[in-house]
Formats: structure tokens, sequence, C-alpha cells
């Protein structure tokens, strides 16, 4: 093997193991939720399920007696997820972080964002 093969063997395994490093785990799950309401107005706790349904994820949140359904897009990396409660609806972005997911979502037509943290049960 070459000099110039070696390094090119070389680069294409650190590419590798950094993309795989790199890569977070699948948003598929169940999940402790905790979280705080958009302009820092309280905090909450509950739980998320979150399914692949084809090519998209079905989102549930249970926070306290309440029950959100959302639908996402994303991979192993993001996931962002329009949801719904009754008449109300909001936007939710959340980045694969260790084990779990942390996120950012509003309500719709929301002026402040609150903040959400997926910790895997």
């Amino acid at each position: 093997m070459t000099r110039a093969m070696s390094i090119s063997a070389v680069a294409a395994v650190l590419c590798a193991v950094t993309f795989s490093m790199a890569r977070g785990e699948d948003p598929i799950g169940r999940y402790e939720v905790s979280g705080t309401n958009p302009g820092n107005k309280g905090t909450y706790a509950g739980t998320a399920v979150i399914e692949k349904t084809g090519d998209t994820y079905r989102v549930v949140w249970q926070i306290g007696s309440e029950r959100y359904v959302g639908t996402g897009i994303g991979n192993q990396e993001f996931i962002a997820v329009s949801y719904r409660l009754g008449n109300d609806s909001g936007l939710a972005l959340y980045s694969a972080s260790g084990a779990g997911w942390k996120g950012i979502w509003t309500y719709a037509g929301g002026h402040e964002i609150g903040t959400e943290i997926w910790s895997r049960r």
C-alpha cells in the first residue's frame, strides 16, 4: 500500500468514526419530558412517545391531564413537530443531545419560545 493510499484509508476511517459519533439515536422511543413554558412562565413535566409512521413520526405528549398529538419529520440529528391540543396548535424543533433530545417550541401565533428536554426512559 502506498503512503497516499494509507492516508486516504485513514481519512476514510476517521470520517466514518466522526460521522457515527456525531449521529444521534433515532428518536423512536419513550421519554421523560421536562420543559419551560414560553416566556419562562413556569415549568412542566410529563412523558412523550415517538413512533415511526412511514416517512414521518407520531409524537404524543402526556403533560398532566393534557394529551398533545403531533406529526414530526426528521432523522437521527433533528426532528421538527407540529402539534395540536383541541383548537390550539404549535411547532417544536429538537436536536439530538446524548441519549435524548433538546428543543424549543411555541404556540401558533406565539411571540416567545419555551424549551423542552426528552430523556430516554
